[in-house]
């Protein structure tokens, strides 16, 4: 009988005994280290690849325009009235009655108030009766020089007849004396009626000043008194009303930085919004640029007034206006962006660089730097600058001569740009 001979299989424990003895453990971890390190290498490689080629640039493009521009200056400023008066009081005193609000239209000659007049009244009938009592007294003087006077004839008259021997001649010093005192008292009492008469003028005067009147035609703008105040008005006259004249009218007045104030001029057109009516833009007209200069924050202004018309009354006085003055208005000019202007393209790479450079500045590259930092718009006397415009995709230089700017178009006064042409205004890389 043949026996059968069963086959071993092979035990897994002692396999895996077999296989760790010692340096085995550190050799597959060794492999598994260059494993990772050869497949990062070609990650890097494949994403340096395809990264190198969507760094592209875009650019952010406008067109040049033909079109009209408006060159404006601005400035801040307050709406004034044309006319504005404060109406004080020369008297000290009571108020007794206060004919006028606020906002009331008020004609010239109206009354505004009326101060209390008891101790004026009295004083005037006082001075009256002492100019009655002075024309007494004169009437009195009179009657004393006629009769000194006769008493000096009738000595006279007697000396002339005996010769000058009667009556004595210290009687006729003493008669001649007498008249001539009768004669002073006589000018002295006529010069009290007249102080007398002075005095009541003046109390009369000031008692017409206790009736306020408005001087001018308008509207009250201001009232600073109620009935029954005190008014003091012993070093100055107090103010108790403020009267604008005629607000249909008013003015605006602006300070001008002395950079632009010599382009403006009588009789130039401005526009001007308020807070108060922001969606409206109200009309105005330059009257006045004064040659006094004052400086507001460390900057030289001029002060310049502008006419204003307020037929519906929206405006009021006081209220903070923001004006755009035109200088100078272009038609039919080509017109570009000022941001074309200020476009500077970034360096472009070095072709050698890009090949040469490790694979760390590949995964980790520095941004590209501009050439310059952007500028602003040339000045007046800087007419010459550049834009960039597209061709085949790439941004190609074109020198341009530039004319007026209204801060966000610029004319262009030579040739190189035409209406329609297209003008870089920004650079995007990889859609940022």
């Amino acid at each position: 009988m043949n026996s059968l001979k069963t086959e071993k299989k092979p035990d897994i424990a002692e396999i895996l005994s077999k296989g760790s003895g010692p340096g085995q453990g550190s050799k597959f971890l060794y492999r598994a280290v260059w494993l990772i390190l050869a497949i990062a290498v070609v990650w890097a490689a494949v994403k340096w690849g395809t990264g190198k080629n969507n760094d592209k640039l875009e650019y952010k493009t406008e067109t040049a325009q033909k079109g009209n521009l408006v060159v404006t200056v601005a400035a801040t400023g307050t709406l004034q009235p044309t006319n504005q008066v404060d109406v004080g009081s020369e008297l000290s005193g009571i108020i007794r009655t206060v004919e006028a609000d606020y906002n009331d239209i008020v004609e010239t000659g109206q009354v505004l108030a009326r101060l209390d007049t008891v101790k004026l009244e009295t004083q005037v009938r006082q001075y009256k009766a002492s100019i009655e009592s002075a024309l007494a007294k004169v009437m009195q003087i009179k009657a004393t020089v006629r009769e000194t006077g006769n008493e000096l004839a009738r000595i006279r008259e007697s000396r002339q007849l005996s010769g000058n021997r009667v009556p004595s001649r210290h009687d006729l010093d003493a008669a001649l004396a007498a008249h001539e005192r009768a004669l002073a008292d006589e000018t002295a009492a006529k010069a009290s009626v007249s102080q007398a008469k002075a005095m009541l003028k003046t109390f009369e005067t000031d008692l017409s000043r206790t009736i306020i009147y408005s001087p001018i035609n308008g509207i009250v703008l201001k009232r600073s008194i109620e009935p029954g105040q005190t008014v003091a008005a012993s070093l100055q006259a107090p103010i108790l009303f403020t009267i604008a004249e005629d607000l249909t009218r008013m003015q605006l007045s602006v300070d001008i930085d002395e950079a632009d104030v010599g382009r403006l001029k009588d009789g130039q057109n401005a526009v001007f919004t308020v807070d108060g009516y922001p969606e409206i833009t109200f009309p105005a007209k330059i009257t006045q640029v004064r040659y006094g200069s004052k400086i507001v924050s460390g900057v030289v202004t001029y002060q310049t007034i502008l006419d204003v018309a307020n037929p519906d009354l929206l405006l009021r006085p006081g209220m903070t206006a923001t004006v755009k003055v035109t200088v100078n208005e272009i038609e039919n000019a080509v017109l570009v962006p000022n941001a074309a202007l200020r476009y500077i393209p970034p360096i472009k790479e070095k072709e050698g660089s890009a090949k040469s450079g490790s694979i760390i500045a590949k995964l980790f590259p520095r941004p590209q730097r501009p050439l310059a930092s952007k500028k602003e718009v040339s000045k007046a006397d800087r007419k010459k600058s550049k834009v960039w415009t597209l061709k085949e995709g790439q941004a190609v230089e074109v020198p341009v001569t530039t004319g007026e700017s209204d801060g966000i178009m610029t004319v262009i006064t030579g040739p190189g740009v035409t209406p329609g042409m297209v003008l870089v205004v920004d650079t995007i890389r990889n859609g940022k």
